[in-house]
């Protein structure tokens, strides 16, 4: 009787070790540092946002305190002597009003709001701490803004001509505030004496301007140093304000200037494309192919199809001064592919009447114009019917293209 082998059992699998972790905890380490990352990326997305509504809110609760005692002590103002008390809540107005302000830089990502904005903070933190010697919700609001601040220090990379303006109105605020105070703290140092906010209001202009009318006179040490440090501070104001804000103005428009001049002078050997047809864009993009340099001349009351690196200057391409800035006179060629030939015919005059010397081309839009434009005499003329129709024509009847017959479709000038 035959009998059976046995039947071999598999291998038993090793027991797993209970410290061994599970694949799953290899995914979720991949997966941890992908979520960091795209939090990470989200927090800067939305840090400008975050800053300028706790810098909008740290303001607000600088300025609540204060805001009755400033307003009381603007009111009595012109009808008796201001209590110095009252004088105190000004600079944390102040204070919370600047804030407030770089809110609206801190949206733009300027840089100088975000250096004014983390100075006023930490101003406004140390002065809530030693006033309540507890956290409070100014204080809370003030240190939750600068840790936002420093987190997203990158963001904060513009150099934005609004935030300077709002810095140059802080400067000028400060200094008034400066100002006035000094002035009615000092002012029994003065003949006659300052002692309303009105006087003290125009004698800190008065001196701020370096006017000087001498009505109002400095008697003691003490006010004549105030009088020289407001001296001084509002001339460094002023020269700051103007350069922060009227030098990039008047300095961009020099650099345009001067960039426009140096590029004018810059496009020589280059060829000059006229129009925005689609003739004249295809062949912008074979010569920018082929790595030439091209400059166009766009009309102002076309849309044109240019990308915004092409050099294209928009004007009227018969005037001397629009061909003389696209360096026309220094060019290889111009090629004039307006959708009207009788523009066409225009252009090509005023071309030559500058630089005779440049080789000048002018597409032709109607077969029935050739004998017209033929009489402005370009070195080219260029009609794509005649030459497309004539090409399709020796295809059918299988006759021989070659580079003669090519040239003598595009009617050289007799």
């Amino acid at each position: 009787m035959a009998t059976t082998a046995p039947h071999s059992e598999p291998p038993a699998a090793p027991a797993r070790d209970p410290r061994t972790p599970r694949r799953r905890w290899s995914l979720r380490a991949i997966r941890r540092p992908a979520r960091l990352l795209a939090f990470d990326r989200g927090f800067e997305r939305a840090a400008p946002a975050l800053a300028a509504l706790l810098a909008a809110l740290c303001g607000a609760l600088e300025i609540r305190p204060y805001a009755a005692r400033v307003l009381a002590a603007l009111a009595a103002a012109g009808h008796h002597r201001t209590d110095l008390i009252d004088l105190a809540a000004f600079p944390h107005v102040v204070l919370g009003t600047a804030l407030a302000l770089m809110s609206f830089g801190l949206l733009l990502r300027a840089r100088i709001a975000w250096v004014i904005a983390l100075l006023l903070g930490a101003l406004i933190a140390a002065l809530s701490w030693r006033h309540a010697q507890a956290p409070t919700l100014a204080f809370g609001t003030a240190a939750l803004l600068i840790a936002v601040l420093l987190a997203a220090t990158r963001r904060f990379d513009r150099s934005n001509l609004a935030a300077s303006s709002l810095f140059a109105l802080l400067s000028v605020g400060t200094l008034l505030l400066y100002g006035v105070l000094g002035s009615l703290w000092f002012g029994a140092g003065y003949a006659p004496a300052i002692r309303d906010l009105p006087t003290a209001f125009y004698y800190t202009i008065e001196t701020m301007s370096t006017v000087g009318y001498g009505d109002i006179v400095p008697r003691t040490t003490e006010a004549r140093m105030f009088t020289v440090s407001m001296i001084v501070l509002g001339i460094t104001v002023f020269a700051t304000t103007l350069s922060v804000v009227i030098g990039p103005l008047v300095g961009g428009s020099i650099k345009r200037a001067l960039e426009g001049r140096m590029q004018s002078k810059q496009r020589t050997g280059h060829f000059v494309i006229i129009g925005t047809s689609a003739l004249a864009y295809a062949l912008w993009k074979q010569l920018q192919a082929r790595g030439a340099a091209v400059t166009v001349i766009a009309p102002p009351d076309r849309p044109s199809p240019y990308p915004a690196e092409a050099d294209v200057i928009t004007g009227d391409p018969t005037r001397n001064e629009v061909l003389e800035e696209a360096g026309v006179p220094h060019a290889q060629a111009v090629l004039t592919l307006r959708d009207d030939d009788a523009e066409n015919a225009f252009v090509v005059l005023a071309v030559k009447e500058i630089a005779p010397q440049v080789k000048t081309i002018a597409g032709v839009n109607d077969a029935r114009h050739l004998a017209k434009i033929r009489r402005v005499q370009p070195d080219m003329l260029f009609a794509p019917q005649v030459l497309g129709s004539d090409l399709l024509v020796r295809t059918l009847f299988n006759e021989p293209i070659d580079k003669d017959t090519v040239d003598q479709l595009l009617f050289a000038r007799n």
